[in-house]
C-alpha cells in the first residue's frame, strides 16, 4: 500500500474513532439526578463566551457545573492557567470558580508572559498568596493532564464540549449540546426524564 494513502487514512480515521469514546464514565456528582460536564479552555474564545450561558443554566436548573480541564495543546498558557486553577480550587472550590469566570472576563489581557503576575494580583485581591512554586509535587498538574485524558478517552475534539448528564441508565445518559441554544431544553428533558 502506499505510504501516503496510510497517512491519509490515519488522519481521517484517528477523529472518528475517537469520537466513537466510551461516555459510560460522564455522571453527575452524588446526589444530583442531572448535571453540566464542561470541558474547557481557560484560553478558548468560545469558552469565554459559553461561560455566562453555563452559569445560568446551572442557577437556573439548580445543577451542579462540573468543570473538566483541556487546555489544547494549540494555546500558550492555557495549561498553566488550568494548573492555578486547581491551585485556587485547593484554596477553596469557590475561589476556583471565580479565578475560571476572571481568566474568562480576561482573556484577552493574558499572555503567557503575564499569567503568573495577573494571577498574583487576583489571589492578592482574594486575601490568598500564590506562591512561586504552587505546584511544588506536580499534583495538580496530574489532575489537569487526568482530566485531559478522560476527555480524550470519551472523544472530546474541541472546546467547549458541553455535556448534559444524568444518573439514569434509561437510554443515553448524556447529550452533547453541540449548540448552546438549545441547552436548556435539554436540560429540561433530562429533569423529566429522571423524574418518570
Amino acid at each position: 500500500m502506499n505510504l501516503r494513502f496510510l497517512a491519509a487514512l490515519a488522519v481521517f480515521a484517528l477523529p472518528a474513532l475517537s469520537w466513537a469514546g466510551d461516555t459510560s464514565a460522564l455522571r453527575p456528582p452524588k446526589n444530583a439526578p442531572v448535571a453540566i460536564v464542561a470541558f474547557e479552555d481557560l484560553q478558548c474564545p468560545d469558552c469565554a463566551d459559553a461561560e455566562a450561558l453555563l452559569e445560568e443554566a446551572s442557577t437556573k436548573y439548580k445543577i451542579p457545573l462540573v468543570r473538566r480541564d483541556f487546555p489544547l495543546p494549540s494555546h500558550n498558557w492555557s495549561f498553566d492557567a488550568h494548573v492555578i486553577a486547581r491551585y485556587f480550587d485547593s484554596k477553596s472550590l469557590e475561589l476556583g470558580e471565580q479565578f475560571r469566570r476572571w481568566v474568562y472576563a480576561n482573556q484577552s489581557s493574558i499572555k503567557r508572559e503575564n499569567l503568573i503576575g495577573m494571577a498574583s494580583r487576583f489571589a492578592d485581591q482574594h486575601g490568598v498568596e500564590l506562591p512561586e512554586n504552587y505546584d511544588r509535587d506536580h499534583k495538580l498538574e496530574k489532575l489537569v493532564k487526568d482530566d485531559f485524558a478522560f476527555g480524550q478517552q470519551i472523544g472530546v475534539l474541541h472546546t467547549p464540549t458541553i455535556y448534559v448528564v444524568s444518573s439514569s441508565q434509561r437510554g443515553a445518559p448524556f447529550v452533547e449540546t453541540l449548540d448552546r441554544d438549545k441547552l436548556f431544553a435539554m436540560i429540561e428533558q433530562m429533569q423529566a426524564a429522571e423524574k418518570r
